[in-house]
């Protein structure tokens, strides 16, 4: 990976990842060591969460693209290696939380939404709540 050119983001943004459409991965057990890597790589890189998560979905059965995808990411942080979270010890212990209650954008896992909310609000509520 050191020859590798680096890429400007980690995920192209149109990019959608199906678990059909392309031949499989001849390795699966390197693409889950890889991804699982990248997953803990997480932890002080949050830019790659989306990304990570995205492949992560498909690590029961890799196909090329989701290898594809998984080089881009490396590639990516080949050009940002000097990103990152410093982490410190904190005295302040609130906990926060977020939700994207945009389920439909995902073209795999979108029809398993049980409820329909008339509002956003609503949506998110019912996301906190799952």
């Amino acid at each position: 990976m050191s020859e590798a050119s680096p890429m400007p983001t980690p995920m192209i943004s149109s990019l959608q990842l199906l678990s059909t459409g392309s031949e499989c991965f001849e390795d699966p057990k390197l693409f889950r060591s890889v991804v699982g890597t990248l997953q803990y790589v997480t932890i002080t890189r949050p830019d790659l969460r989306f990304a990570v998560q995205k492949v992560s979905q498909f690590m029961h059965s890799p196909l090329l693209a989701h290898w594809k995808a998984v080089k881009r990411i490396l590639r990516y942080l080949q050009g940002t290696k000097d990103h990152g979270l410093l982490l410190h010890k904190c005295r302040d212990y609130r906990l926060y939380g977020f939700s994207d209650s945009d389920w439909a954008a995902d073209l795999e896992d979108r029809r398993k939404q049980p409820t329909i909310s008339k509002t956003s609000t609503e949506a998110e509520f019912q996301s906190l709540a799952s």
